[in-house]
């Protein structure tokens, strides 16, 4: 099935940036993830413009990015909706936190391959490889990190099954795709931006001393409810 593309022009200026730890994430940004956008062969739709390759250019470029999003995923392995806040630096170091009334309901981070969940309410950990499978298993998202990163700036991965994009000025801002597995993800984009000083830190897991491991099935249900 070919990829469809689109492109909206929406100006809105983001300011702040994600932190080095979870307390700057929180108190300067609150930014999110997951997304998708232009492929090198975009088929594009007549009724909205598509961004200059310029804007692509620029964006599939980014080494750092963070974001605000609002997700949701209808899938075999999740049903519903969450605010999520994302960041990334290449080539692989991805940070997911989904806010809760009182603080994190989870922290996920990805880096040099690993998986670390760590769900602070809970005082629970969950660690593993950073597969597509893991991430699957966890989020329900089955894709690679690397393939997450592009999508927030516009590479959607060839794996997946279909996507659309409309975009801002600069980055994808609304997204549907249909990931590997038949899961539908769609995402708004509240803010981002790129080219942030992002510091090792910011990818490091919450502390988590005596916290107790769960494997993945648990680690689903303790932020998702399945």
């Amino acid at each position: 099935m070919p990829r469809r593309v689109c492109a909206r022009s929406r100006r809105r200026r983001v300011a702040g940036g994600f932190g080095a730890t979870l307390d700057a994430v929180r108190v300067r940004a609150g930014r999110f993830f997951v997304a998708a956008a232009l492929g090198a062969s975009g088929f594009g739709c007549a009724s909205v413009p598509l961004p200059s390759p310029a804007v692509v250019a620029e964006a599939k470029a980014a080494a750092t990015y963070s974001g605000s999003l609002r997700v949701s995923l209808s899938g075999p392995q999740f049903r519903g909706r969450t605010r999520v806040l994302i960041g990334f630096r290449r080539p692989d170091a991805v940070r997911i936190e989904i806010p809760g009334p009182t603080g994190p309901r989870l922290v996920a981070v990805t880096k040099d391959g690993a998986l670390t969940a760590v769900f602070p309410g809970d005082r629970a950990i969950f660690q593993g490889r950073a597969t597509a499978a893991e991430l699957e298993s966890l989020l329900g998202v089955g894709l690679l990190p690397e393939e997450l990163i592009d999508l927030l700036v516009g590479v959607p991965s060839p794996r997946l099954r279909s996507y659309e994009a409309r975009w801002s000025p600069t980055l994808p801002r609304q997204i549907t795709a249909v990931l590997p597995d038949g899961t539908r993800l769609r995402a708004r984009v509240d803010e981002a931006e790129t080219g942030l000083e992002l510091q090792a830190e910011a990818f490091a897991a919450p502390r988590h001393e005596d916290f107790r491991a769960v494997d993945a099935a648990e680690a689903r249900r303790l932020w998702g409810g399945r």
